[in-house]
């Protein structure tokens, strides 16, 4: 064959295989490469095409080169066509380039956030100023379509339009019809013989709708949610005795018109079977009887597989303190169908002893490592201690920065002695924007706003802003913390604040209270949930004469001048186990604090004293208690200070009684608060009926009592104001909300009764 001008055109991957079967009509005599040209480049470098090309100048071309090459810059994904001409001893590579996507634009969606199927499609690749992919865009429309059927919106159609614009553009548009929402019109459990369908039903967070599905959306269809649901069972039937229960089938259908399903779970319950005995098997490393100590299996109950479940974890924690990591906790039943009895024997394999050769933290974009890493108690190049970990764990979450704290125990390659721990957080805003407002005939609304912000900068260190409105009382705190103002742990704190305030009167008067300092605290850690507080402040406390003054005020002010200056000493204690400071379910706060007028006009003694504790009832169920105990007493015969006095009533105290309006009152009818308080509520918190499950909006009922004492009254549980009520917490899209609605049932003449209060935030 003649070197005058030959070419071929490979279009697609058919026509390269076809080529290898026509050889002898392609091919090209073996040449040396003088020269390389490229054309077709728009937006593609040069660059890119010669380095996947497998020839250089002045190396020698045939066939095989060639197809090699054609192969390599179609895997480029780059070109939609490819040709190579010879040209004599000139290679010419022929390029046309994949049209880049212009824009990409959804229209229709209502279900999902823009932005976010953006990011998606950007992480496959599909996205402004890449090569266009018709692979990734079918790819694309059918993942859409997965994920509103994920929603139950089964008769939504996506349609995907490609419009060609100048520049070898192309603009890429999702249209889509979502349609109504398939909805749960049917449950069945078939097989049920112990236990009643509804109760069954009950467990489930998926239902056939309610008042307030609207919010729970608990009546759409979700596979993950049934297969939830499907485990909640499993756990409900093994916890009771019936080890051999299982799910035979579960038919999810839906009608014709995509609308309606109807879900039919099939069930066979088995035997319910009762603990024979106990027995431990394998090495207990000498310490058997510790190990019985963790067992929650009773003999003579019926099969719980919960508590099998937490005993093993207990023997498997417990091996981990002594430094064994991988330790196997294997639970064998030994079952008696004849009596129904089981003989449930523990088999144990601590393995090898294990220390932590790194500790990997991830998830922290916005809070620094030092902040996560100082919380840990378990170090690196440590032996691996389970309880340390378990303690570290919950300090990190403690922090009140995270949505999600995990721990991960990973073995280390070619180390069988070592692990590395893998700490990884999801982060939630921990700024917050809080707005207040209570309702009373007197005030109508009062405004409070505060701005706070607990890891200003990723620091961990806190900062708050607080402005309060109200007519009545009027706030404005600065504040920051740092919790590790020295390495140790030791916190610093330090205040500025200006308060203005007055107690009620019908009258109106032009009288105030006002007081301004500086303070400085500190905080020192002496165990986990131990932390003494020390510090002292400059206040000068002004009583603002007017109109309408409380006698109590004028003559104190007559006596001592009015204007006082003081320098408090204060002390206190805290010990916080709360599994949440959110949410609780379970676990005590307590707190004692002490404020001592050591130096200035006002001599005084002041403590306060505050005890939680939340106790889980039952899966749905949780009491909480609160009792506060406030006491005051002056010094070097000089009165407690009236602008030191407690006050009552309303929220943080007596629900049903206007804000700060129990307790004393001077002979001119206003309340002045008083030297000793007690405040006592109790609550039951339960999810919200017809939220399933969901903690995050909860509905409690509560029982109030408190009042407010004079300095030489002694406490009187004849005078103490008491109310019940319903309340509603929900941590809502714009920030926790909670709502009180309570009756008063134990008042006095001249009470003033505030019985709706509520609080809302929003966080940033």
């Amino acid at each position: 064959m003649k070197k005058h001008l030959k070419r071929f055109r490979v279009r697609t991957v058919t026509a390269v295989v076809a080529m290898a079967f026509a050889a002898n009509a392609w091919a090209v005599d073996p040449f040396t490469v003088r020269d390389i040209r490229i054309e077709g480049l728009q937006r593609v470098e040069p660059g890119t095409v010669f380095a996947s090309l497998p020839f250089r100048v002045g190396e020698q071309y045939n066939d095989e080169k060639g197809s090699a090459a054609i192969r390599a810059l179609f895997a480029l994904g780059l070109f939609k066509d490819v040709r190579l001409e010879v040209s004599g001893d000139v290679l010419v590579v022929i390029v046309e380039e994949r049209p880049t996507v212009a824009d990409v634009e959804f229209v229709g969606i209502k279900e999902f956030d823009k932005d976010t199927l953006r990011k998606a499609l950007r992480e496959i690749g599909l996205t402004e100023g890449r090569p266009y992919d018709q692979a990734l865009a079918d790819r694309a429309e059918q993942e859409l379509k997965r994920q509103y059927i994920n929603r139950s919106l089964y008769a939504a159609e996506v349609v995907t339009t490609v419009t060609p614009i100048e520049r070898n553009r192309v603009n890429l548009s999702f249209t889509v019809s979502e349609g109504d929402p398939a909805k749960i019109k049917e449950i069945h459990i078939v097989g049920a013989k112990t236990f009643s369908e509804n109760t069954l039903k009950g467990l489930f967070d998926l239902d056939t709708g309610g008042w307030l599905s609207w919010y729970t959306k608990s009546d759409r269809y979700s596979r993950t949610k049934l297969n939830g649901d499907l485990e909640t069972l499993r756990s409900y039937y093994l916890n009771r005795g019936f080890l051999e229960f299982r799910i035979d089938s579960t038919q999810v259908a839906i009608s014709p018109n995509k609308q309606d399903i109807s879900i039919t779970v099939n069930i066979t319950e088995g035997e319910r079977y009762v603990v024979q005995a106990v027995k431990l098997e394998g090495n207990y490393l000498g310490k058997d009887e510790e190990f019985k100590s963790l067992v929650k299996i009773r003999a003579g109950e019926p099969y719980n597989a919960e508590q099998v479940t937490d005993t093993t974890k207990a023997f498997i924690d417990y091996f981990g303190n002594f430094g064994y990591a991988f330790a196997q906790v294997e639970p064998r039943p030994e079952v008696d169908r004849v009596n129904n009895r089981v003989v449930l024997t523990l088999v144990a394999d601590p393995s090898r002893r294990a220390y932590v050769r790194r500790v990997n933290v991830s998830g922290n974009n916005r809070t620094r490592d030092e902040v996560i890493r100082r919380e840990f108690r378990q170090f690196e190049a440590s032996w691996y201690d389970g309880d340390k970990i378990k303690l570290s764990r919950d300090r990190v979450d403690r922090l009140g920065f995270f949505k999600e704290v995990n721990v991960e125990t990973v073995d280390v390659p070619g180390a069988p002695d070592q692990v590395d721990l893998n700490i990884s957080v999801v982060e939630k805003p921990t700024g917050s924007l809080q707005l207040g407002a209570g309702f009373s005939s007197a005030e109508k609304l009062g405004i409070s706003a505060a701005v706070k912000q607990e890891n200003a900068f990723g620091s961990g260190n806190y900062f708050g802003l607080e402005i309060n409105t109200s007519k009545y009382n009027r706030t404005l705190v600065l504040n920051t913390v740092n919790p590790y103002f020295t390495p140790d742990g030791i916190s610093r704190a330090f205040d500025i604040y200006h308060r203005m305030s007055k107690p009620y009167d019908d009258q109106g008067g032009n009288y105030s209270l006002s007081t301004s300092g500086v303070g400085l605290r500190f905080g020192v850690p002496f165990t986990e949930t131990d932390t003494v507080y020390f510090g002292s402040s400059i206040e000068r406390t002004a009583i603002n004469p007017g109109t309408s003054i409380p006698a109590a005020y004028l003559e104190y002010a007559q006596r001592f001048g009015y204007a006082s200056y003081s320098i408090p000493l204060a002390v206190g204690w805290a010990r916080d186990d709360r599994d949440s400071t959110l949410a609780p379910t379970s676990g005590k706060y307590q707190r004692v604090s002490g404020e001592w007028g050591l130096l200035g006009d006002a001599r005084y003694l002041r403590a306060n004293l505050q005890y939680q504790q939340y106790i889980p009832l039952t899966r749905r169920f949780t009491l909480a208690l609160n009792g506060e105990l406030g006491l005051g007493k002056g010094l070097s015969g000089r009165p407690f200070p009236v602008f030191k006095n407690f006050y009552s009533g309303g929220l943080g105290s007596v629900r049903g009684f206007e804000q700060g309006t129990l307790g004393p009152r001077d002979v001119t009818g206003a309340t002045i608060g008083g030297a000793r308080k007690l405040t006592l509520n109790a609550e039951v918190i339960t999810p919200f009926p017809g939220a399933g499950n969901d903690r995050t909006l909860r509905l409690f009922g509560f029982v109030d009592a408190g009042n407010v004492y004079g300095e030489h009254e002694k406490f009187d549980m004849s005078t103490m104001r008491a109310s019940v009520g319903l309340g509603l917490s929900w941590l809502s899209p714009v920030g926790p909300l909670r709502l009180a609605a309570a009756i008063p049932v134990r008042k006095f003449a001249g009470d003033r009764i505030q019985k709706v209060q509520f609080q809302i935030g929003t966080s940033f």
